[in-house]
Order: C-alpha cells, then sequence, then structure tokens
C-alpha cells in the first residue's frame, strides 16, 4: 500500500529540546551567569570602607588582587590545611566503604538485615553539616562526656583540650566528614560491583582464585570507573570543606589557622563585602581544582583503559 507523500512524518526531537529548556535556563541564569560574573569582578576594586559606611569602587585594578593574595603567605596553609584533612577523611572513608561494598554485594555470605544495615550507615549523610558539628563540639568540650569518661576510667588526670590541639581538631574534622560520606561511597560502590559480570569471578573461582585475587584481580580493575568518580567529587567536596570546621571552631579556624580552609578564608572576603578579593580567590580555587582533579583522573585513567 502506498502512503501519500505530503504525509508528515511525527518528530518528537523538539520535545527533548523543550524538555530540555528548564534545566539550560538554571544552568545559564544560576551557573554560567555567575561564573563570568565573579571572573569579571575579580579585576577590579570593590569593598566597603569605615565600617560598611564608604562603597570604594568597582575600580578597575587588572591583576592586582591575584598579586595581593599570592603575596599572602597564609593562602598555602589554608589549602594545605584543606588537604590535609581531606585525605584523613577520604583515606578510612575509601577503605571502610570498599570493605563494606564488597561484604553486602556478596551474595554467599547471606548477610542478614543487610537492608537496615544498609540504611543504618547512610544516615549520617542525611544529618545537617552544622548540627553534627554542634554534637562534636559538645561531645569533645573540656567539659563534655569524653573527657568526663575518660576521667572515669582514669586514662585522664585533667580535661584534654581537644580544640586547643592542632591534630585532635584536625582529626575531629576528618572523622566527621568520614561518619556524613562513608556511607554514600559504599552506596556507590555497591552499585559498580554490582554491575560487573558475576560469570567472571565464577570462572576465577572454578580456577581456584581465593577471595582476596578475585577482589583485586578482578572486582577492583573493573570498578575503576567508579573509583575515578568518587575520588574525584570527593576530591571537589574537600576543596569547598566549609560547614564543618566553620561551626566547631566558631569560625576562627583555631587552633593558630590550622583548620581554616579556602572557603573558609574566601568567606571572610565575602563577609567584608570585599567582592574583588573574593573573586580573584574563587578563581584560583577553580583553576586549582581543575588541575587536582585532572591530576587525579590521569594517574588513576591509564591509554589503554
Amino acid at each position: 500500500m502506498n502512503t501519500p507523500k505530503n504525509k508528515k512524518c511525527v518528530s518528537y526531537n523538539k520535545w527533548g529540546y523543550i524538555f530540555l529548556i528548564p534545566f539550560v535556563v538554571t544552568y545559564l541564569i544560576f551557573q554560567l551567569y555567575p561564573l563570568f560574573s565573579t571572573i569579571y569582578n575579580s579585576f577590579f576594586e570593590n569593598y566597603m570602607a569605615q565600617g560598611g559606611l564608604i562603597q570604594v569602587g568597582p575600580n578597575f585594578v587588572g591583576l592586582d588582587n591575584y598579586k595581593e593574595l599570592f603575596s599572602n603567605a597564609n593562602i598555602g596553609k589554608y589549602l594545605g590545611n584543606t588537604l590535609i584533612m581531606w585525605i584523613m577523611g577520604f583515606i578510612p572513608q575509601i577503605l571502610v566503604s570498599l570493605l563494606l561494598a564488597s561484604w553486602f554485594s556478596n551474595m554467599r555470605l547471606r548477610i542478614k538485615a543487610s537492608g537496615f544495615f544498609k540504611a543504618v550507615i547512610y544516615l549520617p549523610n542525611l544529618i545537617m553539616a552544622s548540627a553534627f558539628s554542634m554534637l562534636f563540639f559538645a561531645l569533645f568540650s573540656d567539659n563534655g562526656p569524653i573527657n568526663k569518661l575518660l576521667m572515669s576510667w582514669g586514662m585522664l588526670n585533667e580535661p584534654f583540650r581537644f580544640f586547643s590541639n592542632i591534630w585532635a581538631t584536625r582529626i575531629l574534622v576528618a572523622f566527621m566528614n568520614f561518619l556524613m560520606w562513608f556511607g554514600n561511597t559504599t552506596i556507590l560502590l555497591m552499585a559498580g560491583i554490582m554491575g560487573i559480570d558475576t560469570s567472571l569471578m565464577e570462572a576465577a573461582e572454578v580456577d581456584g582464585a581465593k577471595p582476596s585475587q578475585v577482589f583485586f584481580r578482578i572486582t577492583l580493575p573493573l570498578l575503576k570507573p567508579i573509583l575515578v568518580y568518587v575520588m574525584i567529587t570527593s576530591l571537589l567536596g574537600g576543596l569547598q570543606m566549609y560547614d564543618v570546621p566553620q561551626i566547631l571552631t566558631n569560625g576562627t579556624g583555631s587552633p593558630v589557622n590550622s583548620t581554616k580552609t579556602l572557603i573558609m578564608f574566601l568567606n571572610d572576603h565575602l563577609y567584608s563585602k570585599n567582592y574583588g578579593m573574593g573573586g580573584a580567590l574563587s578563581v584560583i580555587l577553580f583553576v586549582i581544582t581543575g588541575i587536582l582533579s585532572l591530576f587525579v583522573y590521569r594517574s588513576m585513567v591509564k591509554k589503554e583503559d
């Protein structure tokens, strides 16, 4: 049966573009425009003087904001603080998440009430960081229950000042980040492991491979794309670390700025309404994030992959 030549074919392509319009508009307004606006403002002098009574600028100053930031010796210290606390939290996070993901995805173990345990390990991710920080501040304060417990056991003669010790404070920040995010990482790694063809593991076991050999020779290499994703997203979150150390140290980054991060330093400029310096610092942070993310990707993904 011949169809008329003038009969129009229904095209559904336009509906795909129509459904993309809300996302594109939102992205342009709330992400792309602020990005270019931040880069633009970084080349201007624009701040409030005399306690916010006088507006200075905006005056074009070129690269002066960047020069002032790079001449500030503290910016390297704040970057170091951020990376140290991220690494201290990420290493146990990825190890524990890999262990839990391999356990929960192993059907031979037949873990009872696995759904309950999966929900429990994910719960800390749902708690607001501010509430988490206030809880830990109360627990580890000089007169808090942790100090009282240690003194009652005879392990301490006097309260240990956690928030006056550099490494104790850093460990608390890293531990809180670990608790909040290891559940989310476990779910991602479980999804990756469950996507691996089980016939590969069964063939390896038939050939006499041990469970450890199956994990390191089959599971881990095939899990590399998910690991790269987890690594980069964790790095992005680590470089943007703000809420936990901000609330735990009352915004001071104490002791002696050892827990002050780059975002806390950025917030100081935004609080004082120094938009030029804040924009320059945001651009520097964007470049650092891009370089470190590229380094992580190149180091974990080989050409043959």
